[in-house]
């Protein structure tokens, strides 16, 4: 799949979107637990979709549908709206940005790993370099242009679940690219991108809903329940359209078009547009070092762009 202008954005969005969604994330977790922000980002999610994704729902033949591919669209819900970004929001506790975004960044291995075991699909040699390009611009811009600060790093709680959530991106990613029978071709459902999504956080707030509740349970007694206010209302705001609506919509989009390599890849950029506007608000701007880092990226994304060999 040559790498074509409306491509590149469709797959540049999605990392802008959940950029903001880090910081954000982070600047609320004084504000409510990290497992109800999650469940009420896709909440407001949900109330923006449904007066256009209602139609998967409105007939007695749509929901039969529903019901046939229940244990797959179950999965998507789970893996890609429920733990993906409660582990994120459980990371930002906990973990430093540093080390929540290195590891991150090693979604393209992760991709390829599943990709690997589950999907019998090899990663041929550019792939491999195009992901060491990627993660070595990541390693440059988040250490400030000294790679030795990596042998500083010591893991905490956080870290593992950033590796978890990354892990179940991965598989929520293969599985857009690799539905069953019953979501290929003519036996998909007649689903617009906004009733597929629709479907999707549909299932995936019940498990978050789920985790909100045994999360309050354990913090009835901690008194670390929402403070509500204008910081925590504009957060949700954003949270519910460009991380899940657009965003979503974008990376869907670009994975059935380039696939979860190619889209890996491109998340790289996640963790260096979280660098560069964490900056603008702190007031420190790019150096040298982001330059030579986006290079590293952008080159690694050109390197798998290219046509490859039969392996992928």
């Amino acid at each position: 799949m040559h790498l074509t202008p409306r491509l590149a954005i469709l797959l540049t969005l999605p990392p802008l979107m959940w950029a903001g969604n880090s910081v954000i994330g982070r600047l609320m977790v004084d504000h409510t637990p990290p497992l109800m922000l999650n469940f009420l980002r896709w909440g407001g999610t949900l109330l923006l979709l449904l007066p256009l994704g209602w139609p998967a729902f409105a007939t007695p033949q749509r929901r039969a549908e529903l019901k046939q591919r229940w244990p797959h669209l179950a999965m998507l819900g789970l893996f890609g709206v429920a733990m993906y970004n409660a582990m994120q929001y459980m990371a930002l506790v906990t973990s430093t940005p540093l080390n929540v975004t290195l590891i991150a960044a090693s979604q393209p291995l992760w991709m390829m790993l599943v990709g690997a075991l589950f999907y019998r699909v090899r990663p041929g040699p550019r792939d491999l370099v195009a992901a060491a390009l990627s993660l070595a611009g990541v390693v440059l811009v988040l250490t400030r242009g000294n790679p030795s600060a990596v042998l500083q790093f010591h893991f905490v709680r956080g870290d593992l679940l950033v590796l978890v959530a990354v892990v179940c991106w991965s598989i929520y990613s293969w599985m857009l690219a690799r539905p069953p029978a019953s979501m290929r071709g003519e036996a998909r459902p007649d689903w617009n991108w906004a009733q597929f999504l629709l479907v999707q956080v549909v299932f995936g707030i019940a498990w978050a809903a789920a985790g909100a509740v045994v999360e309050s349970a354990a913090l009835a007694d901690a008194d670390e329940g929402v403070r509500w206010g204008w910081p925590l209302a504009l957060a949700l705001l954003y949270l519910a359209t460009c991380p899940s609506l657009v965003a979503y919509y974008a990376w869907g989009k670009g994975v059935a078009s380039a696939g979860p390599a190619m889209a890996a890849l491109f998340s790289n950029l996640t963790p260096l547009l979280t660098a560069l506007i964490s900056g603008a608000v702190l007031g420190s701007w790019p150096q040298p070092y982001h330059l030579v880092a986006f290079a590293l990226i952008v080159t690694g994304i050109m390197c798998s762009a290219l046509k490859n060999s039969p392996a992928r």
